[in-house]
């Protein structure tokens, strides 16, 4: 037939053959591998993790609403205060474990000063949090 080649011997054939040593080469190499890091991975450090329980925690901060309005009345969390109970209780509320963080609501026509003055009597009262309440600007 004339797709039918025989090797012969006299070189006037095709002999078609897969050359198996790059395979077993590489297999070798990849056994090699895998059994070095074997013994690796079962011998790696012993650590004691710590334990958890799975019940929610509540995160949330406790918090105090300062408001100060247009006319310069000052309220703790809706309460009227005067100067002096304002640093009573700034003192108070920094003494607290955990110490609530300090929400300062101030209307928009407040003078910067007044505000100043508030930040500094809650500094010096040790309250380590403060934090400003604004309403967010609507873009059209």
């Amino acid at each position: 037939m004339i797709g039918d080649h025989t090797n012969t011997g006299s070189g006037g054939g095709l002999a078609a053959e897969i050359n198996m040593t790059p395979l077993i080469d590489v297999m070798l190499v990849l056994l090699v591998v895998f059994m070095v890091t074997l013994p690796v991975v079962h011998h790696a450090a012993k650590i004691a993790l710590p334990q958890a329980s799975s019940q929610r925690e509540d995160l949330r901060v406790p918090h105090v609403d300062i408001t100060l309005d247009a006319s310069g009345q000052i309220r703790w969390d809706g309460r009227v205060m005067t100067g002096q109970s304002l640093e009573t209780a700034l003192v108070s509320a920094a003494k607290q474990n955990p110490q609530p963080e300090i929400r300062l609501v101030a209307d928009h026509m407040v003078r910067y000063g007044e505000v100043a003055s508030l930040l500094s009597q809650a500094s010096a009262a040790g309250v380590a949090k403060v934090g400003f309440v604004t309403d967010p600007v609507s873009s059209h």
